[in-house]
């Protein structure tokens, strides 16, 4: 793995922002398959307008039509039956199981806290607000090639806690069926109703809805490049949670650290996707050669070494700070999805870092833990937009409406500066409706 000893090329790497969605060149097999389905050569922009576009005029057609092209599959029935769903617990090992029950329990637990400190309605002085949850929202769970239940528990949870009043997941077949995991997930997260279809047209049926899917007030979740496409394209028709990119971890940490633990962390989000980032800040020359060594010799254990591999090659790299503040410096600037703090006293590092969608804390609370059970949702910003942007949390679920009941007193204090105020603007029918009822006037 590359050491980044120089402040320039360190500070270029941490500065540099991640090539968008629109830049990234579809690799071979796949730039093949759209060139099949399409017949011509197309952007991954493009091929989401030319999928959106149709699910739009034609929906279910549209969604069986993509599963059969794209995803290879043939889908006669949209919709996951209950009886489905019910199967699904009996093909589940029974750990497996568990397993799944235990993260559930943590998942609710977290989430029924955070909507205990969360926004409140309230009314005092004449104003106030309501908050209450959304109607509906979709959640896209990513699959065809892999299963993940984790994310159904991840974004789905969320949504019942904040009160939602009707979830749907739509999610990829793998070999002609949704997993029986991913099924099971949904049952213990309450989930409504779960459809057999992927990618940009998911996106597409949700937000504008078919004949069998229902359109949905706010779509969640991620996905790969054409599903974030998509729910850019259909954001101000529906809410969308974020864009999410490619994976990022940073690892800080200090002399002290155990450098296998940190190249298992890294390598842990190195193996999601070619494209992911595995990058550590340390101030220890010592320990980042020890790291780099290790990731090395743990690449070759790894199943997934050849995706691994590339992440680390392609974007991985360990940086040689000076000293620890700059070290916290760069992390702040970097911004990363995930900021693993593997330090002595992890708190005071705590305070003084402002820019990442999740802390780990110490050896006992690596990033894998957050992905399955910990509790917050593996959901989180990543390219740098943790600078702005938040984790997936109940609040995505819940909308504020501000309240406006002034009394006659309060009118009367406050309608004389609103009337000045629109005069100012050139408003006089403002001004008037207030007038109106300072002068009494019926």
């Amino acid at each position: 793995m590359r050491i980044i000893r120089g402040a320039d090329e360190s500070w270029a790497f941490v500065k540099r922002r991640p090539a968008t969605f629109e830049d990234v060149a579809l690799p071979p097999v796949v730039a093949a398959q759209v060139r099949q389905v399409f017949g011509a050569d197309l952007s991954p922009r493009q091929v989401v307008e030319r999928v959106l576009d149709d699910v739009r005029k034609r929906g279910d057609a549209a969604l069986r039509h993509y599963a059969r092209a794209l995803d290879g599959t043939e889908v006669n029935r949209l919709e996951v039956s209950p009886g489905e769903i019910e199967a699904a617990r009996d093909s589940v090992p029974p750990d497996l199981v568990r397993a799944l029950r235990t993260a559930t329990e943590r998942i609710l637990a977290y989430h029924h806290r955070q909507l205990e400190a969360g926004p409140r309605s309230f009314e005092a002085g004449g104003m106030g607000q309501l908050v209450r949850p959304l109607d509906r929202v979709g959640i896209y769970v990513p699959g065809g090639a892999a299963s993940y239940p984790s994310t159904v528990l991840m974004t789905a949870i969320p949504a019942r806690v904040a009160g939602v009043s009707e979830v749907v997941v739509c999610t990829p077949p793998r070999s002609g069926c949704v997993p029986p995991v991913v099924l099971l997930a949904a049952e213990l997260a309450e989930v409504d109703h779960v459809f057999q279809v992927g990618g940009a047209a998911a996106i597409g049926a949700m937000a504008w809805g078919t004949e069998t899917v229902p359109r949905v007030d706010k779509v969640c979740g991620p996905g790969n490049i054409f599903v974030q496409l998509a729910k850019k394209a259909v954001y101000g028709e529906v809410g969308v949670d974020g864009i999410q990119g490619p994976t990022e971890t940073l690892v800080l940490a200090d002399e002290g650290a155990n450098p296998a633990l940190c190249a298992a962390d890294l390598l842990a989000q190195a193996e999601h996707d070619p494209l992911a980032s595995p990058v550590m800040i340390t101030t220890s020359l010592r320990l980042a050669r020890a790291v780099s060594e290790e990731v090395e010799r743990q690449l070759a254990q790894l199943e997934r070494r050849d995706v691994a591999r590339q992440a680390v090659e392609g974007q991985g790299a360990i940086i040689v700070a000076t000293s620890v503040q700059q070290a916290m410096e760069m992390a702040d600037t970097y911004a990363p999805e995930h900021l693993c703090l593997l330090v002595r006293d992890a708190a005071a590092y705590r305070e003084r870092l402002h820019h990442a969608g999740g802390i780990f804390m110490g050896e006992t609370s690596p990033e894998a833990l957050g992905d399955y059970a910990a509790g917050p949702s593996h959901v989180m910003p990543t390219g740098g937009t943790a600078r702005f942007a938040s984790p997936l949390t109940v609040y995505d679920f819940l909308k504020v409406t501000s309240v406006v009941a002034a009394g006659a007193e309060t009118f009367h204090e406050t309608g004389p500066a609103a009337a000045r105020i629109a005069r100012a603007e050139g408003l006089t029918a403002h001004a008037r409706a207030l007038e109106a009822r300072l002068e009494g006037e019926p």
